[in-house]
């Protein structure tokens, strides 16, 4: 049985499964270098990662069995040609909640202790510059009630902030509702066509001034250009962005060196532990599969 990795990032994830495998399982990272067509005719299950598996894709390997996703997104996939070819599609929810939630905890906090500033200072040997400010007391929003979101809200609460939270079913109002009040704005839903773009100007206008964004699920959730003039002008202190709107993205890009701007490279979910979760479930699918046994978390 051969097994392919898609992606073009999270290469490690690859290690941790094949350490789940029996020898006779083989497992590998797709050639970048060669189209992604070429690569996995010779696929039995494809992991796909970021990689777009469309309908060309779904129809290139012919002994084909399964399309398990090492994460929880399935944007990139086509289900429903996964679907018409009889092939199931899975992925791995719940794995890394607690590794998104830490994450988004540690971007609140680098951008109200002013991290760049304080790096930048270091290097200047300015003794105890910046000044920045405590979460305790603040008002954290969190759009989305997943385990991520469930997770930050306890953590944050235990630090001394107040909560308030905005699921899919409660609407824009509920979203505007929350923005309204929050010093901190974080996002943990899904991207969606329904979702893609919520994080507009209108949002972030009725944010307070001086309040912080922080985006741990997807850049398009986000309105680019929104999030750039709201900080241009001052209204936003900052945003603290893991998920990008083109990954890979360009380093040298303006926007990611901005003294009120940390991003970090798409890796709020990527963890040992988190890993660990992840490849227990495309282990054990990857066996039942080959079993003809029922599958874990079937999507399609």
């Amino acid at each position: 049985m051969q097994v392919i990795f898609c992606g073009t990032g999270w290469l490690s994830i690859v290690d941790f499964i094949r350490d789940r495998l029996p020898s006779d399982i083989s497992i590998r990272t797709r050639d970048l270098s060669k189209p992604l067509l070429e690569e996995i005719r010779d696929a039995d299950v494809l992991l796909p990662s970021n990689a777009r598996i469309d309908a060309a894709a779904v129809q290139a390997p012919p002994r084909l069995v399964l399309i398990q996703q090492p994460a929880v997104g399935t944007d990139g996939i086509d289900i429903e040609a996964a679907r018409a070819r009889g092939v199931p599609v899975c992925n791995t929810p719940g794995t890394n909640g607690q590794s998104v939630a830490e994450a988004a905890l540690l971007l609140m906090l680098a951008l109200a202790r002013r991290l760049n500033e304080a790096r930048r200072a270091f290097a200047d040997e300015k003794i105890g510059m910046p000044i920045g400010v405590e979460l305790a007391g603040k008002t954290l929003g969190i759009v989305g009630k997943g385990r991520a979101g469930t997770r930050l809200a306890c953590a944050a609460e235990g630090l001394g902030m107040r909560v308030l939270t905005a699921g899919r079913s409660e609407g824009r109002a509920r979203l505007l509702e929350i923005a309204e009040h929050a010093d901190f704005l974080s996002i943990h839903c899904p991207l969606t066509p329904e979702t893609a773009g919520l994080i507009d100007a209108a949002v972030i206008k009725r944010m307070k001034r001086g309040s912080f964004l922080i985006n741990c699920a997807r850049g398009p959730i986000v309105d680019r250009s929104a999030l750039e003039a709201a900080l241009a002008a001052g209204h936003l202190a900052g945003a603290g962005l893991d998920t990008l709107w083109e990954e890979p993205w360009n380093a040298a890009d303006p926007l990611y060196s901005r003294d009120d701007v940390i991003a970090l490279p798409h890796v709020a979910g990527s963890t040992a532990e988190a890993f660990g979760r992840i490849a227990d479930i495309v282990a054990e699918n990857i066996l039942r599969v080959r079993k003809g046994a029922p599958l874990l978390h079937q999507i399609g």
